[in-house]
């Protein structure tokens, strides 16, 4: 697709819907894949998964070191599998993850210095993330875009 024509009907080749509400779930869900591929992009010469960056995340923004469920309850990705993917953090050295002093059942998970420092770098170029993902819209669109969506989820 050279980017002219991105309406959901062109870039699945499908013409006909059954209404605007089952074009707009399938369009959200392609979206999402499709901003999940852009961030894998961005993220590959760091060699992080989108879900090691969101773990990164939340455990930077933690002023206290968290348990695994801690960090599922944050996720965006709430089917991730929390602790295989925080054992692969550890082996990267991007978080320490010891015995927690006051429940010995329970793990707590710190983001490590390497782990800030590769944070760092990524946040030096968020800028080449928006430009992959959202240059094509307006602050404005945004907000209503980010409303809507808010919406669309309320019970």
């Amino acid at each position: 697709m050279n980017g002219l024509d991105m309406s959901i009907d062109k870039v699945i080749n499908q013409s006909k819907f059954r209404n605007e509400f089952q074009k707009l779930m399938i369009n959200v869900i392609y979206s999402a894949n499709w901003i999940t591929e852009n961030q894998k992009k961005f993220l590959e010469p760091e060699d992080i998964t989108p879900q090691q960056y969101n773990i990164l995340r939340i455990l930077r923004g933690s002023t206290t070191p968290l348990s695994t469920l801690q960090i599922r309850e944050r996720m965006i990705d709430k089917m991730s599998d929390t602790s295989r993917i925080v054992d692969r953090l550890v082996l990267k050295e991007l978080v320490h993850k010891k015995i927690c002093a006051t429940d010995k059942r329970l793990v707590d998970i710190t983001i490590s210095e390497k782990g800030l420092s590769m944070l760092d770098r990524l946040d030096n170029r968020n800028t080449e993330l928006d430009d992959m993902v959202i240059a094509t819209i307006t602050e404005n669109e945004a907000q209503t875009l980010n409303e809507l969506l808010d919406k669309m989820r309320k019970d």
